[in-house]
């Protein structure tokens, strides 16, 4: 049973949803729920309100943090879907496993994220763009600066109005030759904060070069292709769809293995392999490279129109058809408005 204390007022009305700023304008509720003596402890739903945390709480020291991205939507119906949420679910726990957080109840999961979305349910809006991105996350709280594992964690789920996470339709990318997103054996696979703050400051220099992303390379070699930014990204050459395979450095994108079974469902072939900077230059240069596309809950498919590397630009075909058409296809599940012939969506009553 989950502990629930509503707002005596909604900030609903100042906020202005036809020029939000993703992720910065917050829903009234939030849910939390502490880690202490070795076991969860109830949790409860409050008014969205700042933290009180120790200075040496360990997460402020040693990043022990985890979290997920997922989103609701509002068919035309005004019924409430999410998108499987399962997989968000597994992955946020695989991640905490990885480091040394303690896994969180299923039931507190999605208990607390249905009475989140009924508390809230005025800041789902209508219409294709338009969503409720779920932030589910949880950090090392104990007061201490021993390196060391922490014995206290809390665990949160906030929520945020959203629209179109890219206004402009395409960006342009710069293939990493230098600094790479993560190496074997580490936490790559896993939604850890860390990961993206190492990716702040050469997307930063990216930015003043003209470009919107990076597409991070392996970091033996900086040879092979990986994920673009925040997106796991496909490659479309000679009518096949390709895009590397998932494994300790590359994250399991939930959008990224609905568009592989979207495509597979089309009659496209997919291939799941690694596939170098070379390859892509090759086959741009035979005019084989179709389409290029990132993918993740944020933008959920976002064509790519060109590429640098090593001083030269790209410029793919801009036809985009296959990623055009395969967002239109989750989007359209996404909200309700095309059959769910996978059993994705779930919908909140």
């Amino acid at each position: 049973m989950i502990k629930i204390q509503q707002i005596s007022k909604s900030k609903i009305e100042s906020v202005d949803f036809d020029n939000l700023v993703f992720g910065k304008t917050f829903t009234d509720h939030m849910f939390i729920c502490h880690y202490k003596e070795s076991k969860w402890q109830p949790p409860e739903i409050k008014p969205y309100e700042p933290l009180t945390l120790d200075p040496s709480a360990s997460v402020l020291h040693y990043g022990q943090a985890v979290f997920e991205g997922m989103k609701a939507f509002k068919d035309l119906q005004e019924k409430i879907w999410l998108f499987r949420p399962d997989e968000n679910y597994k992955r946020i726990n695989r991640s905490a496993h990885r480091l040394q957080i303690p896994e969180f109840p299923e039931k507190y999961f999605f208990e607390g994220i249905k009475q989140l979305l009924k508390l809230d349910e005025a800041w789902i809006k209508q219409g294709e763009g338009n969503s409720l991105y779920i932030r589910p996350f949880v950090f090392a709280s104990q007061s201490t600066v021993q390196a060391t594992a922490s014995d206290e964690y809390i665990f949160m789920i906030i929520c945020a109005p959203v629209s179109t996470y890219y206004s402009g339709g395409e960006i342009n990318v710069l293939i990493a030759e230098q600094y790479s997103r993560a190496a074997n054996g580490g936490v790559g696979f896993a939604k850890a904060a860390g990961n993206y703050a190492a990716q702040f400051y050469p997307t930063s220099e990216a930015l003043k070069k003209g470009f919107q992303q990076i597409i991070w390379t392996d970091a033996n070699k900086h040879e092979y292709l990986e994920e673009a930014g925040t997106m796991n990204i496909f490659f479309k050459i000679n009518d096949s769809l390709i895009t590397a395979p998932t494994n300790d450095r590359i994250l399991d994108g939930v959008t990224r293995k609905s568009i592989i079974e979207i495509a597979k469902g089309n009659g496209i072939h997919v291939e799941e392999r690694p596939i170098k900077v070379s390859e892509i230059i090759k086959a741009y240069e035979n005019g084989n490279l179709q389409e290029i596309f990132g993918t993740g809950t944020a933008v959920v498919v976002l064509p790519i129109s060109s590429f640098s590397y090593r001083g030269i630009s790209y410029k793919t075909l801009g036809t985009n058809n296959t990623a055009i058409t395969l967002k239109k296809q989750l989007v359209g599940i996404q909200y309700n408005q095309l059959k769910d012939s996978f059993n994705w969506t779930v919908k909140i009553d």
